[in-house]
């Protein structure tokens, strides 16, 4: 669909074709078995298509395709102007076809099509253009040896690589790992959520449009129970690259040692504080940001806000800045550009977050903001944003992630208070500190134990900076040059010139 397609996002939802078999050897095909799932829309609770449930047979598949690929060398060896070329095209593609990927996101799970359009897509592509451009700017080393030898140090690919991203953010945490993976010359089998598989099967078909060879790039859509499992398990995968909860990143760790060790990065939960210092530059900024760090997204993030830590002297203050703030966030139709936030993916997860508003208000919370289903009559997962105030950190709220628009308040009296209960939860994704002191933010930097702090703004940084956490929350690191350092091994070569 071209971007210049008339009508409404709804008019062209209407007239979207679905790619709904698995891509294996450069082909779509049919799962082995034949079995199809359901592939719903939590819009309006309506079945979009029913897509190939693969299972262990289909990785096999997919592996063999992806090894054949890689052993050929037809894209491990060929050279680095031409892998840059094949994916700086499908960045190109990935533009041309903006908008119907932005309707496949957000009629799979549900976010604004403003957020698809304007972020998701666009940072997608921005990625893989990101890695394109990386190809032929990395350099093997000589070694530091005397005049009788001589050392290389030699980066090479791993081999292939199982991906398996969630629904949160599709086709962006598909190609963190995809564009990284591939400038390096690997092959992958990539298995998308369930609740999401329509964009990583349109972009197989953009990067067969590309160039890349078959065999390199391989989509199974299915469950994580078994196919997921299966390329965890596999022998003859060599890296398992993994984003989600950190409850699945542990039986990934459990595949590995059971079958072929294999290497294994993992980018898992959060429960990220949102700190406001009494001294904080502009409250009313740090209050819009505080509500944005956990709506956004439907509060379906990784990283989002969802401890919000305030100095007992401007909680007041600043809790009616956040109710003010949060008026804007109002569940609506996800194909309406005016919509602010969509729907939970889907129903379990819509129940999940409703049940721990449930245990909020039973731990003796007080429920400052929303806190029910919304737009109900739709048949599609809504819930309104929900502000907790009178939060300890011991609360089941305040402990575990739950991954929806639930942003709980917790007050404290001193810096090194709100740094204890920052650093208190078995994660350590993200944080964030609000202050105007420079002294003071780079204690925060050091005594936060997370994989990015954000000073005086939440969420930021780019392709540029590393992204991954500590703690439970994970290790290996997306994003950045480092990105490619995990999907590579070191070869140590002595030559003797004796």
């Amino acid at each position: 669909m071209d971007s210049t397609i008339a009508g409404t996002w709804q008019e062209r939802a209407a007239r979207l074709l679905f790619r709904n078999q698995a891509f294996i050897g450069g082909k779509f095909v049919d799962a082995l078995s034949g079995k199809r799932f359901d592939c719903v829309t939590p819009r309006d609770g309506s079945v979009l298509t029913q897509v190939a449930e693969c299972d262990a047979a289909d990785v096999d598949a997919a592996v063999a395709a992806a090894r054949k690929a890689f052993e050929t060398g037809v894209w491990r060896d060929a050279h680095p102007r031409q892998r840059r070329k094949v994916l700086l095209k499908l960045a190109q593609l990935m533009g041309e076809n903006a908008d119907e990927l932005a309707l496949l996101e957000t009629l799979d799970m549900g976010k604004p099509i403003s957020d698809s359009r304007k972020i998701d897509i666009p940072l997608s592509i921005r990625c893989v253009e990101y890695y394109a451009e990386a190809i032929d700017k990395i350099y093997d080393q000589v070694g530091p040896s005397g005049g009788d030898a001589m050392s290389l140090i030699l980066r090479e690919p791993l081999g292939v690589i199982g991906v398996v991203v969630p629904w949160n953010f599709p086709l962006m945490m598909a190609v963190w790992k995809l564009a990284p993976a591939l400038a390096t010359g690997n092959s992958v089998v990539l298995k998308p959520a369930e609740q999401s598989p329509l964009t990583a099967l349109f972009l197989a078909e953009l990067a067969v449009q590309a160039g890349l060879p078959a065999g390199v790039l391989n989509v199974v859509p299915g469950f994580g129970e078994t196919a997921g499992q299966a390329i965890g398990r596999h022998m003859d995968v060599d890296m398992l690259a993994f984003t989600g909860s950190t409850e699945v990143g542990k039986y990934f760790m459990r595949y590995s040692g059971e079958s072929n060790l294999k290497r294994v990065s993992l980018e898992c939960g959060g429960k990220s504080p949102h700190i406001i210092l009494p001294d904080a530059p502009d409250l009313d900024r740090a209050a819009r940001e505080a509500v944005g760090g956990i709506f956004f997204n439907q509060g379906e993030v990784c990283t989002a806000g969802s401890r919000l830590l305030v100095h007992e002297s401007i909680k007041d203050e600043f809790l009616e800045l956040v109710t003010r703030h949060a008026a804007r966030w109002t569940p609506g139709d996800p194909l309406d550009p005016k919509t602010t936030m969509g729907a939970m993916v889907d129903d379990r997860q819509h129940a999940r977050v409703l049940d721990y508003i449930a245990k909020g208000k039973a731990e003796g919370a007080a429920l400052r903001l929303g806190g029910g289903a919304a737009r109900t009559e739709t048949g599609g997962f809504y819930i309104e944003p929900t502000l907790f105030d009178g939060v300890t950190n011991q609360m089941t709220i305040a402990r575990e992630e739950i991954f929806g628009p639930v942003l709980s308040t917790i007050s404290f009296s001193s810096t090194e208070e709100a740094f204890r209960i920052a650093n208190d939860t078995i994660y350590g994704l993200a944080a964030a500190v609000w202050t105007r002191d420079l002294s003071t933010a780079m204690k925060a930097a050091r005594a936060i134990r997370a994989g990015s702090v954000w000073i005086n703004c939440y969420d930021g940084g780019d392709i540029t900076t590393p992204f991954g956490g500590f703690k439970q929350s994970g290790f290996g690191r997306d994003r950045s040059l480092h990105a490619l350092e995990k999907y590579t091994d070191l070869k140590s070569v002595w030559i003797d010139l004796s």
